[in-house]
């Protein structure tokens, strides 16, 4: 399995011959050059949705029109989706499990928010979640944003993942600390993942205090276009 960063919360993973797009950011991504967006979307076979603020959704509907591919998410906003912008989508919810064609993707709780922006102000378009992806007899636990919970507590037990790709740059999600405090209370990681960080001044820069405080973890920081390989 390859996770390949396409900067901030935006993932590539490609395994069990399928290229999952996680959340990709195109549109205005500072990390991610455009002369590397082609590449980055090339062969994708689903789009997956954590939620939908502009940093995750800008390119989900441009992509899934142009790509003809399903996007997967929360059953509410995909449902609306397929009704109102007559795209292919694959609607379920918390606790529940799809098979991607061998891959099984569990829908588990975040902590955050999922709006857009109207005339009349922010409008709700479904929920926050994130994601348990078990491919290749791995487990990878895709945080999408959240802060700390105690829901974190029966996922660990209950899925057991292997790697965790973790929202680490404080602000808007956990940060370096925090992410490092849930990957020891909850969870029994090999490989941590950090992400949404380093993306504008305002989050944190280096994973350093993650990498600290997890000795016994392959901390591993991602590098945009390059495949981390689990």
């Amino acid at each position: 399995m390859d996770i390949i960063w396409l900067g901030h919360g935006s993932f590539r993973i490609e395994t069990e011959g399928k290229v999952l797009l996680i959340d990709p950011w195109l549109t205005g991504n500072p990390m991610l050059p455009e002369d590397q967006h082609e590449a980055a979307v090339a062969g994708a076979t689903h789009l997956i949705l954590t939620h939908a603020h502009f940093d995750h959704v800008a390119d989900i509907l441009p992509l899934a029109r142009r790509l003809r591919v399903p996007v997967v998410g929360q059953y509410d906003l995909m449902g609306y989706w397929a009704e109102h912008e007559h795209i292919e989508t694959i609607g379920f919810n918390k606790g529940g499990t799809v098979d991607l064609g061998g891959i099984g993707l569990s829908m588990v709780p975040a902590c955050h928010s999922s709006t857009f922006g109207t005339d009349e102000g922010p409008k709700t378009a479904g929920s926050e979640v994130g994601y348990m992806l078990n491919a290749e007899g791995k487990t990878v636990y895709i945080s999408g944003d959240t802060g700390i919970m105690a829901d974190m507590d029966w996922m660990g037990d209950y899925y057991k993942p292997q790697v965790g790709i973790l929202s680490a740059g404080g602000h808007f999600t956990m940060d370096m600390a925090g992410a490092a405090y849930a990957a020891k209370r909850y969870f029994s990681f090999n490989t941590v993942i950090p992400c949404h960080y380093r993306t504008f001044p305002l989050l944190e820069q280096s994973a350093d205090a993650l990498k600290a405080a997890l000795p016994d973890v392959d901390v591993v920081e991602p590098q945009v276009m390059q495949a981390i390989t689990v």
